[in-house]
């Protein structure tokens, strides 16, 4: 066996059964599947039956299992060269695990990621995050395209270990929040070699709202800084962009109290910044309404990652405390 995929679901059926659909479809055959489950109830179970006799799947249950040990137990019971870690909201195209296999035969590496892309069937408002997430007008230039900010960090919606690698480095750490960011960086730490393969993408649905998203961008900006705490160099100045972004807006506004000229520069500086977002996702998305409600998903979550950061930043820089972050119970329906 070469490759296991594994997916670790916490009741969520209806994307289990999407991306169990997408596998089945795959053209290069050799792999398994591990689904693991930390649902309260039989749901995901009651989808899994259906596709034991269509898929090599393996279905592994206990209630109330984090997602990073439901990677870590996919992982022991794996019998694949490398582990494949896929988000269970997202869905891969039949070429996805062939892709990786032809680029691995050409350059041999111990950790891959691909990128996320959105799917024709998303609603727009899954459509204008995907946008957001992967513009090179928000941050998401460091999250998997050809040209990336920054050192390529797999995430583990979409990322591929060697699983005698995972093993060696002792595999999700226990760190709630990034931590996946926190794997590539002791994977990184101890010399085995990184790629991004930008042709392995998958569909990634992402957060249905807007609301659930800031929470979820916000879990992001405080884990980047519990990820600064525990390696000490994993904070980078492209990483500080979301943060300005926050205080920037926040002195533009406040200006309007002291000088209307400073305001006017401000609001024409904004202006401008959501007109080429708009025209930017409008042209690559082929709708001016995405288009327009990418403009305030880019807000969101430059806003969601700038706040987190921020009070991060002072609760443990500053007051010192210890406590590393939670993912939002948002996050976890």
């Amino acid at each position: 066996m070469k490759y296991s995929v594994i997916v670790p679901t916490f009741n969520r059926p209806d994307e289990v059964s999407e991306l169990l659909d997408s596998l089945i479809r795959q053209t290069f055959r050799d792999f398994e599947v591990i689904l693991t489950d930390g649902s309260p109830g039989d749901r995901v179970k009651e989808i899994a039956d259906r596709y034991i006799l269509r898929l090599p799947l393996l279905y592994l249950y206990e209630k109330g299992l984090g997602i990073s040990e439901s990677r870590n137990l996919g992982v022991q019971k794996a019998s694949g060269d490398y582990v494949i870690f896929l988000d269970s909201d997202c869905i891969a195209p039949p070429q996805y695990i062939d892709t990786i296999n032809r680029y691995l035969a050409e350059n041999p590496a111990e950790v891959f990621g691909g990128p996320d892309a959105a799917h024709e069937s998303f609603t727009l408002v899954q459509k204008a995050i995907g946008y957001a997430m992967t513009s090179p007008f928000t941050t998401g230039g460091i999250r998997g395209l050809k040209k990336h900010m920054g050192k390529y960090q797999p995430r583990s919606f979409n990322m591929g270990v060697l699983r005698d690698a995972f093993l060696k480095v002792g595999g999700f750490s226990g760190l709630k929040v990034s931590e996946d960011i926190d794997l590539s960086i002791r994977l990184d730490n101890a010399g085995y070699r990184t790629v991004l393969i930008p042709e392995a993408f998958v569909y990634h649905k992402r957060r249905s709202t807007f609301y659930k998203f800031f929470k979820q961008t916000n879990s992001f900006g405080r884990g980047r800084v519990d990820l600064s705490v525990r390696h000490g160099n994993a904070l980078k100045p492209v990483h500080m962009l979301p943060s300005l972004f926050v205080l920037y807006n926040a002195a533009g506004i406040l200006s309007i109290l002291f000088s209307r000229p400073v305001f006017l520069a401000y609001l024409f500086s904004i202006l401008l910044y959501s007109l080429l977002i708009f025209l930017h996702s409008s042209l690559r998305n082929r709708s001016l309404y995405i288009g327009l409600l990418s403009v305030a998903a880019s807000f969101v979550m430059l806003t969601g990652y700038g706040t987190g950061m921020i009070s991060n930043l002072f609760l443990r820089k500053i007051l010192r405390s210890k406590r590393e972050s939670e993912k939002p119970e948002i996050t976890k329906e």
